[in-house]
């Protein structure tokens, strides 16, 4: 079991950053993780260097401010009380900027990263017009915020979406893997799963995730007991099922990014399990879901 790809919270700690997962930290090319808490009236200032960015309020709002040769942007993010209560807006950040996140009632940010080598125009995206997904049915009902999906956003090479796991459910399953070039059929993406979840009655929860070897890259072979603030690395490998226990709503997000000269999430199914995927369209989705919606356009 490759466990050093499984950083429980407070594994990854470095400086401000509650999570700090760099392509040098995570041994890889291109995918990064910042998780950034602020306290009420807290600031901070990075330089975005060789990748671009995107700021994601995970819980709290903030002013995210960008500066390079090219001008100067200020973005407010309205945010969210929690992951599991709303939709959030967001800010990209290009590469070769300054960048600094002021909050007046504090909060948890996370920063969804990828070196890159094309400067894009930082830019405000707004929570109405992040696609909410209902993927799988029954017992593989989950729900998923597409705002950094290829096809919705403009990146360089930055893939990032959200994932709600109902209590109870399974997601990334079947499970499927994106490490071998395979022009229309396969992306190769290296991939962080950030994960949170809901307590009850101040319970915390937990989940367990799996990624099992491909016969590619590192042979990635994985079986973590993931909660509150936990990272896995999937640099390769079968990953899923990524399973909520019961009674406990588990979030993920997932930031990718790779080689490829195509920005695009390719994936194969694991041949032993792809079958599941027939049976979701006679199979109703599960009936707590949407958690939320995204809301309304003005």
């Amino acid at each position: 079991m490759n466990s050093a790809l499984h950083l429980p919270a407070g594994k990854a700690l470095d400086g401000p950053y509650a999570v700090d997962v760099s392509p040098e930290s995570a041994g890889w090319g291109f995918s990064c993780l910042r998780v950034l808490e602020l306290p009420p009236g807290g600031s901070h200032t990075f330089g975005t260097d060789e990748s671009e960015w995107i700021v994601l309020p995970l819980t709290g709002g903030c002013t995210v401010t960008s500066t390079d040769e090219f001008g100067h942007d200020t973005f407010r993010l309205h945010g969210r009380d929690s992951v599991f209560g709303a939709v959030t807006d967001f800010a990209y950040l290009p590469r070769d900027a300054r960048a600094t996140l002021t909050s007046a009632g504090g909060g948890r940010f996370a920063l969804a990263g990828a070196r890159c080598t094309r400067r894009l125009p930082a830019r405000y995206g707004p929570a109405p017009a992040v696609p909410v997904e209902l993927r799988g049915t029954g017992n593989c009902s989950r729900q998923v915020n597409n705002f950094a999906a290829a096809g919705v956003l403009e990146c360089d090479r930055l893939i990032a979406v959200e994932v709600i796991t109902p209590g109870g459910n399974w997601s990334s399953f079947p499970p499927h893997k994106h490490d071998e070039h395979r022009p229309g059929e396969e992306s190769v993406l290296e991939e962080v799963y950030y994960f949170e979840f809901e307590d009850h009655d101040g319970t915390p929860g937990l989940g367990y995730h799996r990624v099992s070897p491909s016969g590619h890259g590192r042979g990635t072979d994985v079986l973590a007991e993931v909660r509150d603030g936990d990272v896995v690395l999937v640099p390769d490998g079968w990953h899923g099922p990524s399973m909520a226990v019961p009674g406990h709503h588990m979030y993920y997000l997932n930031v990718m990014a790779g080689p490829d000269p195509e920005r695009a999430w390719l994936i194969r199914d694991h041949p032993d399990h792809a079958w599941i995927r027939d049976t979701w369209p006679h199979r109703p989705v599960d009936p707590r879901l949407p958690l939320y919606t995204a809301p309304e356009r003005p």
